[in-house]
């Protein structure tokens, strides 16, 4: 070992040792305490704790590192809980096109989407136009009629006709991946989708969207110059058949007469990230079997940047993450240690739980509740601290998810004074945190926030701009809260409340809905598996049931969210449709009114 490599070593022992070995000044929730930990976690040396980054893993040793000094005892693999996060999508080195007997070049010629299936592909090109097949009402456009495109290449033009207007009935059929899959519905072997001039001047490649999920066939983008090697045969150019497409308000098929060739290859890279999943013994002898579980997630948005979730995505800087979520490990960091400190507090087990990977949609407490050391059914609660740091002049406090068990309003209304804190409440236990993959479970949730403020998502989310006193006021709410449920007699009986039609992290295609919670995480390797059916909507009319994994709409395949939200967004509003399920493992078939 060279020396260099002996003094990194040293060090990182060292900060080890004293993450651990540190003592706790006081057993009560106090602001110098609070500021250690967020101006940690929110410091330059974490560059954002990004998951799946060094940031990541320092604030995971340092959370736990915390828990431990108070007396928490490790759960998994020494407190850590292991799992792994798609970091990017690449073109492998078997990608391969051949036209006119030459081998095209990747990245210039063509790329293959995220989306594409690693396969081989062969056959003749056929021109579907806008690749639409609509028959709405109010808009009609089939650029399939007459097209016999079965077993062929399909080309295809990106986005739409009217890409020049903000509102327009094409959007919601424009997007790349679902153009592709309407392809494959008709028969299509493999798809080319190329852009025009009017979409894109610069003909510009994009980066492959690691958020993809396989289409089943092969895709690819390829250049107008690929495009129009393909179209000359029959005299035309890719720039011609665009503006007269769009300008006509016609669709346009046929055959080119041209072959094409190839393989596709996409390969995905992981990165290893944790969960950090600590346990406070209860002291009753039988209610120790149950739990109240305490959580909060430490990932962030890294360095920022485009498809970071960054609210300035041109803007490559560290964003904190003070009150995003420093604020809310600090809180669970502190209530454990006052917890710990106060035996009496906490007849049931007290499992504190910090999560990475939410920022990337729930996949820390996703994980945990699908890969749990604990029996979920003897969870008591699990109460969610996110974006804790903020109270405003008005001392707003939010406690979402009281309608999933019966006691919590009283619970939380007798506890607060509205002299010093005034309560925003709802009912609904989903929403766009980590208390939402528990509440799939039918475990009863509290989410609580200071709400939403112009820095989020920002680099401007500093430890300098957090209220601490407003903290405490936080902390002398939920401590009690947190207290009674862990010592309650009987155990909560859960409700189902909500979930309420609110928008996630990302682009929803608006129209009809089932009325379910999907698995955003996609931990059924085919198919959507309905986390939560929401009662009086259509899934719930129709008999769906939770946990039933939904494999085709209308006889054609649901693979994924994906394939599921491009089905229900070519559906209208009163229609009756067949819902393909898969229940225990046996195949039911659910008639649902739209």
């Amino acid at each position: 070992m060279r020396l260099s490599e002996k003094i990194i070593v040293i060090l990182l022992v060292v900060i080890s040792f004293s993450f651990t070995k540190e003592k706790i000044k006081s057993p009560e929730v106090t602001v110098d305490e609070l500021k250690k930990h967020i101006s940690y976690l929110a410091s330059e040396d974490l560059k954002g704790r990004r998951t799946g980054t060094e940031g990541d893993s320092l604030a995971a040793e340092y959370i736990r590192a915390q828990l431990k000094a108070s007396g928490l005892i490790s759960l998994y693999d020494n407190g850590f809980q292991r799992f792994r996060v798609t970091d990017k999508i690449i073109s492998g080195p078997a990608n391969s096109m051949i036209l006119n007997g030459e081998s095209l070049k990747i990245d210039t010629d063509f790329a293959p989407f995220a989306f594409s299936e690693n396969a081989s592909f062969s056959g003749e090109v056929v021109f579907a136009g806008y690749g639409f097949d609509i028959n709405e009402d109010s808009l009609k456009w089939n650029d399939y009629e007459g097209l016999n495109d079965k077993g062929k290449i399909v080309l295809i033009l990106r986005a739409d006709p009217e890409i020049e207007k903000n509102v327009s009935p094409f959007v919601k059929y424009s997007k790349d991946r679902d153009k592709v899959l309407q392809a494959k519905d008709m028969g299509a072997a493999a798809v080319l989708l190329v852009s025009g001039k009017v979409f894109d001047p610069e003909d510009k490649f994009e980066p492959l969207a690691k958020g993809d999920q396989s289409v089943g066939i092969p895709a690819f983008r390829i250049s107008r110059k690929t495009a129009n090697s393909i179209l000359e045969p029959k005299k035309l150019q890719i720039e011609e058949l665009e503006k007269t497409m769009n300008e006509l308000r016609k669709p346009a098929g046929f055959s080119t007469g041209v072959s094409i060739s190839g393989h596709s290859d996409v390969v995905q890279t992981t990165l290893p990230t944790r969960n950090v999943v600590m346990i406070l013994p209860g002291n009753d002898k039988l209610l120790k079997n149950e739990y109240v579980i305490l959580g909060a997630h430490f990932d962030h948005l890294g360095l920022g940047g485009l498809g970071s979730g960054s609210r300035v995505p041109d803007t490559v800087a560290v964003h904190y993450g003070a009150d995003d979520n420093a604020s809310g490990v600090a809180m669970i960091i502190e209530l454990a240690e006052k917890l710990a400190a106060n035996p009496k507090s906490h007849r049931r087990s007290i499992v504190v739980a910090a999560f990475s990977g939410e920022e990337m949609g729930l996949l820390g407490s996703k994980w945990l509740v699908e890969n749990s050391e604990i029996d979920l059914s003897k969870v008591n609660a699990m109460v969610n601290m996110d974006m804790v740091g903020r109270l405003n002049e008005n001392s707003l406090l939010q406690i979402g998810g009281i309608g999933t068990a019966e006691p919590f309003k009283q619970m939380i209304t007798t506890k607060s004074d509205t002299t010093i804190l005034k309560l925003s409440l709802s009912d609904e236990g989903y929403g766009p945190s980590d208390h939402a993959a528990f509440y799939g479970k039918n475990i009863p949730v509290l989410f609580v926030s200071t709400g939403a403020h112009l820095d989020y998502h920002t680099p401007a989310d500093t430890h300098s701009k957090i209220n601490y006193d407003g903290m405490l006021k936080l902390a002398d709410l939920t401590y009690p809260i947190i207290s009674e449920l862990a010592n309650m007699d009987t155990k909560l009986v859960f409700r189902e409340a909500g979930p309420k039609e609110v928008a996630g992290r990302g682009t929803r295609r608006k129209g009809v809905t089932l009325g379910i919670m999907p698995d955003f995480a996609g931990n059924v390797k085919i198919g959507l598996r309905a986390d939560l059916i929401t009662p009086g909507r259509p899934a719930a009319i129709g008999g769906m049931k939770k946990g039933d994994i939904i494999t085709s709409i209308n006889g054609k395949p649901v693979n994924n969210i994906q394939d599921y939200m491009f089905r229900m967004g070519q559906l209208k509003h009163g229609e009756t449709i067949n819902v393909e399920v898969l229940r225990d493992g046996k195949k039911e078939v659910l008639i649902i009114q739209l």
